[in-house]
């Protein structure tokens, strides 16, 4: 089968096309996809890998016919939701040939994620592509595909910002606290109250590589509880001030009625710190923080509306980036195309020049030795535009198919006129 009969082919749905109750009942998670995999393979698609993630569930596949992988695909995710094809059909797309290799590209150069620059959607891709390999449905020109959008995906991310800049309340927490103190590996963290803000926030910074968070809140319990989630201690409340002179981070989640972290408190605490700046996020709803902490040297307070305009910043630069990043899969895309377009001719290219050099060899054993050169390069002209010439000369007798092959000789041979 030549190059040029198989296509890159993508069915699917994602957070644009389809309800998340529906991508939960098409999901292919781990466990499944082998035998997902192997039955369209039974099915007739030889090559196939299944994308399973929050934002979208595609089959990415190469096959000789879009509709051919599309039925296939369809009756395979039909089966899986327990839906009928019909009625599933409209909730899907496809995709092939160049928009195929397009949206490829994009998605693992997380251009087409709900958040631009998301840093795990090349991971979900090598999964994807290494359970397919482990089943054995990839091959060379699936294969050849996914090598180019990793390709494409690397050169986004060493070329542009699109994955710089934090996108979220946590994330601008977690660039403001390394901003401040460089790696959190050696920094201690405390965390006061237990709302979900803050919650959110300590795991961030957890994640971040922080390694050391006590936490603490008025009812002990419920410090006790949070503490297990997040693999923490606990610090009695009533020893609240002596945590926040160990603290580089300070975190408060209470939203009671007065300020459990004073200005006098973190004065205190620097003092004891010899100057090291703490950094105080303050997550309350109201503050839990007193104002007054802006004005301290060295301690350096931040609110939620303070992290959304760090997050919005974020937002802007990877959108700005993604200009360039889109650019980028662009080129990469018509590039790729391009390429395996000219693989296409490769067998013909070696048929023609087989074809000629049995011809060459065939004249020079008819002619002998002491034939002259000009006589033997006449011949071997004969011989190899005889057919040539016959087929000319029936195609433009029959005339449907002349001016086309007419320009296509003129362009291959450069001939004037």
């Amino acid at each position: 089968m030549s190059a040029l009969a198989q296509r890159v082919v993508i069915v699917g749905a994602n957070h644009r096309s389809s309800s998340l109750g529906l991508r939960d009942a098409l999901y292919v998670d781990d466990a499944s996809a082998p035998s997902f995999l192997d039955g369209l393979k039974q099915a007739g698609l030889a090559e196939a890998l299944v994308l399973s993630t929050c934002d979208r569930v595609e089959v990415w596949c190469a096959d000789t016919e879009a509709d051919h992988a599309t039925t296939l695909v369809g009756e395979a995710f039909a089966a899986k939701a327990g839906l009928t094809a019909e009625g599933l059909a409209s909730h899907l797309y496809t995709l092939s040939g160049g928009e195929a290799v397009r949206h490829g590209f994009t998605v693992t150069s997380a251009l087409d994620s709900l958040v631009i620059g998301e840093p795990h959607v090349g991971g979900q891709v090598k999964a994807a592509h290494r359970l397919a390999r482990e089943a054995g449905t990839v091959g060379g020109h699936l294969d050849a595909f996914v090598q180019a959008a990793f390709a494409v995906a690397k050169r986004v991310r060493t070329e542009t910002a699109v994955g710089e800049g934090p996108v979220s309340i946590a994330a601008a927490a977690v660039q403001v606290a390394r901003d401040l103190h460089g790696d959190l590996g050696g920094c201690r963290a405390l965390l006061i109250g237990t709302g979900d803000m803050g919650e959110l926030v300590g795991e961030s910074l957890l994640a971040a590589g922080l390694t050391d968070m006590l936490v603490t809140a008025p009812k002990e319990t419920r410090a006790e509880t949070l503490a297990r989630t997040l693999g923490c201690h606990v610090l009695p409340f009533e020893d609240m001030r002596d945590g926040i002179s160990g603290a580089d981070v300070v975190l408060t989640c209470v939203g009671g009625r007065t300020p459990v972290v004073t200005a006098d408190a973190v004065s205190l605490a620097l003092k004891r710190r010899r100057r090291q700046p703490i950094f105080l996020v303050d997550a309350g709803i109201p503050g839990d923080i007193e104002p007054a902490v802006n004005r301290i040297e060295n301690a350096f307070l931040y609110d939620l509306a303070d992290l959304e305009k760090v997050a919005l910043e974020g937002r802007a630069t990877r959108e700005q980036a993604a200009r360039a990043a889109r650019a980028i899969v662009e080129s990469e895309a018509t590039a790729f195309l391009r390429g395996r377009a000219a693989r296409a001719a490769v067998p013909a290219i070696v048929a023609l020049r087989d074809q000629f050099e049995a011809t060459r060899e065939k004249v020079l054993a008819e002619i002998g030795a002491d034939v002259d050169p000009a006589e033997a390069t006449r011949l071997l002209i004969n011989r190899l535009l005889h057919t040539p010439t016959e087929t000319m000369k029936s195609i433009a007798a029959e005339g449907h198919e002349w001016q086309t092959m007419e320009k296509t000789l003129r362009k291959l041979f450069h001939l004037e006129g």
